[in-house]
């Protein structure tokens, strides 16, 4: 997107505003980087502008389908599919045949049920049975810092467990998708350290599988599972900050930056072009700019990219300096077993209802 003068001569790319293809108005280039912008915007207008095939990937979240409507504007669950689709045309056509599309998606409750709606996983299908994406491979992100929610099912009444997870589509437009797990490694188990110091005797497991004496060579690290372990704590964070001495609101519902980076990294290479269509906050942005991709965020909301701007207006390798330091036991998350508080007693019968009639407190 090309920059234009302002009248004292200096470039302004917030004056370079182009007309729209797919819904009539206008986008601008808000703010720009050696490497990327972010653009005030519809995205199906700004993709209409791409060039068929020329996307590396697209990294992001989109507004969820949810029951209670947002101040950043989401479409409701039974809704979701219908809005759903012109993005789903528009990601297909600029993305390069072995490109990727990743997209964090959380669940939805349906309204005064303790049931969850399918949303989501039909979202998922869509993609691939009407649109001809492929599934590379299904994500969970894990939120360890989860509150105990929805109350009304997991705390008042007690008859669900906290809903902890969002699920993470890697889709792509061919079965073969660049890629490389090497990038994402994580250190090994105490238990597999203690594996590779004691040596291993090679030999069939009970479950079948025949374990040979490869299982024993040191490679370095591990292969992570397809669950990702990110608490998303943000309470003191640079664009927080930023937010409140500008007087500005915060995107309320941002992710953590390890997440699209762990992508970014497995998925492309330097120099490749990562887009995010529902940017929000430009966390996607900001860990491009960390990792030497080019890139855009989208973002429809002029409030939410002027809030942006606080990702930018400092050094990005900064943030590079506080890495996780993998010896720190605090930085590794651990399940318990589901049986250790399990006792041979008895407990109160189930209600007969399913806990339909509320509780008295």
């Amino acid at each position: 997107m090309a920059e234009t003068e302002s009248k004292t001569g200096e470039k302004s790319p917030r004056e370079d505003r182009r007309p729209a293809h797919a819904s009539g108005g206008f986008y601008e280039s808000f703010h720009q980087t050696d490497l990327g912008q972010i653009i005030l915007g519809d995205s199906l207008s700004v993709l209409a502008d791409y060039t068929s095939h020329s996307v590396d990937l697209i990294m992001t979240s989109p507004p969820f389908g949810l029951v209670r409507k947002k101040d950043y504007g989401n479409v409701e669950a039974n809704e979701y599919l219908e809005w759903f689709k012109p993005f789903a045309a528009a990601f297909k056509r600029v993305l390069k045949k072995n490109g990727s599309l990743v997209i964090d998606i959380g669940g939805a409750w349906n309204k005064g049920y303790p049931t969850r709606n399918l949303y989501h996983f039909k979202l998922l299908v869509m993609l691939c049975e009407e649109f001809g994406f492929h599934l590379a491979q299904d994500f969970y992100w894990w939120n360890p810092s989860k509150l105990p929610t929805p109350a009304e099912w997991v705390t008042v009444r007690r008859i669900r467990t906290k809903d902890a997870i969002n699920t993470v589509w890697w889709l792509s437009p061919n079965p073969w998708p660049r890629a490389c797990n090497r990038r994402v490694l994580q250190p090994y188990s105490p238990s597999m350290k203690d594996l590779l110091e004691k040596g291993y005797k090679a030999k069939k497991r009970p479950s079948g599988h025949d374990i040979s004496d490869k299982f024993s060579i040191n490679n370095g690290a591990a292969i992570p599972p397809n669950l990702i372990a990110i608490p998303n704590t943000e309470s003191n964070s640079y664009y927080l900050r930023y937010c409140e001495e500008k007087g500005l609101k915060p995107h309320p519902a941002r992710y953590p930056a390890e997440l699209p980076e762990y992508f970014i990294r497995m998925l492309s290479d330097s120099n490749d072009l990562v887009v995010d269509p529902f940017a929000g906050s430009c966390v996607t942005g900001e860990v491009c700019e960390r990792l030497n991709r080019k890139w855009a965020c989208i973002e429809i909301l002029r409030d939410y990219c002027e809030a942006a701007l606080g990702r930018f207006e400092r050094d990005i390798g900064e943030s590079a300096k506080s890495r996780i330091n993998h010896d720190n036991p605090a930085n590794y998350y651990r399940v318990p077993r589901p049986g250790i508080l399990w006792k041979n007693e008895t407990v109160d019968p189930l209600p007969e209802d399913g806990g339909k009639t509320r509780p008295n407190r």
